[in-house]
């Protein structure tokens, strides 16, 4: 492309997320371990999660989010040329879950591939979409956070089974046309020093699953949350603040904050550390727990639909996950 095409404006074009039907609650876990609805929604604010089918997998429910960004966007699946899909508990560790998602869609033309940024992948895949069509290199992009976090949980330690659940949010980014909104600023970084922090230590290279140690529960979430939790609220402010300085806006430019959706009290941390009164600061964890890298797409698709921003609000979205990883936007609606 010639130089005048190398900063092509680039706008969500649609939206879209799914949940499972299956609902656990507080009080079903109380009869799976030892802990309380109190306990959980006073540390943590969530108060039930979905749980996938045996015979859905991430790849489905992907696909079910995409449906619903792509008929909001009013494009066909077949006009695709980029899907993006970010996930930490693929249906397969290859072929990529996008590829799955490309057959199931009949997006035949679409180059499909899987990012692995935990929390933080919806927004690793929206930096890597929104450069790629602003380069002109694609016209469009879905970009997925996907996860059926389920399978990848130890039900008996009472520490993480609380506070994960299944689901899928999907946005279409393209070029932007006259008087549409645009991403403005996106950040991304990564310290690899805190691995140790929160991960699924078992199945990989490092340590397969073999009959020996199947039974030490190695493929499911092991994590140290206070430790988590500090740099959680440090690393989003700051990426935040990166973004929203980029833009050039203040806290009352913002209309809506929607952040990861982990724990209410990070959320709160947050909202005070950016000045952003609570009332603009969207939550749903509340009835969905942490969804990893569906988290923000979930939480955008409910809070565009729910009609919380409109066109030309600024609004700006930051995650933080294993890595760690962490990542914000800023967006003109």
């Amino acid at each position: 492309m010639s130089q005048s095409h190398s900063h092509i404006p680039v706008t969500i074009a649609g939206t879209g997320s799914y949940v499972p039907e299956k609902v656990l609650t507080n009080a079903d876990l109380e009869k799976l371990v030892d802990t309380s609805d109190e306990w959980i929604t006073t540390r943590t604010g969530i108060r039930e999660r979905r749980i996938a089918a045996d015979d859905e997998f991430t790849s489905h429910m992907a696909v079910k989010a995409s449906l619903k960004a792509l008929e909001q966007a009013g494009m066909e699946a077949s006009e695709l040329d980029l899907i993006i899909v970010a996930t930490i508990t693929p249906d397969t560790l290859t072929p990529a879950t996008a590829c799955y998602v490309q057959k199931e869609l009949g997006a035949m033309t679409a180059v499909a591939f899987d990012i692995s940024a935990a929390c933080s992948g919806f927004l690793y895949g929206m930096k890597i979409a929104k450069r790629l069509i602003s380069d002109g290199a694609f016209k469009n992009a879905l970009i997925i956070g996907a996860e059926k976090l389920s399978s990848f949980i130890n039900w008996e330690d009472r520490n993480t089974c609380i506070l994960f659940g299944d689901g899928a949010g999907a946005a279409v980014l393209r070029q932007s046309r006259e008087g549409e909104g645009h991403i403005i600023a996106t950040d991304i970084g990564t310290d690899g020093n805190q691995t140790h922090l929160l991960n699924i230590p078992g199945g990989g290279s490092a340590c397969p699953i073999t009959t020996e140690n199947a039974d030490q529960r190695l493929a499911s979430l092991a994590m140290l949350g206070k430790e988590v939790f500090k740099h959680a609220v440090t690393r989003m402010r700051d990426s935040a603040k990166t973004v929203m300085a980029r833009a050039g806006l203040k806290p009352e430019d913002i209309k809506l904050v929607v952040p990861h959706q982990a724990n209410l009290r990070i959320i709160d941390a947050i909202a005070d550390r950016l000045d952003v009164p609570s009332d603009r600061v969207f939550t749903n964890l509340q009835k969905y727990g942490n969804t990893s890298a569906a988290a923000v797409a979930i939480a955008l698709d409910e809070a565009h639909r729910e009609g919380r921003f409109t066109r030309g609000d600024k609004i700006v979205l930051v995650v933080f996950g294993a890595g760690f990883t962490w990542a914000s936007a800023t967006i003109e609606w």
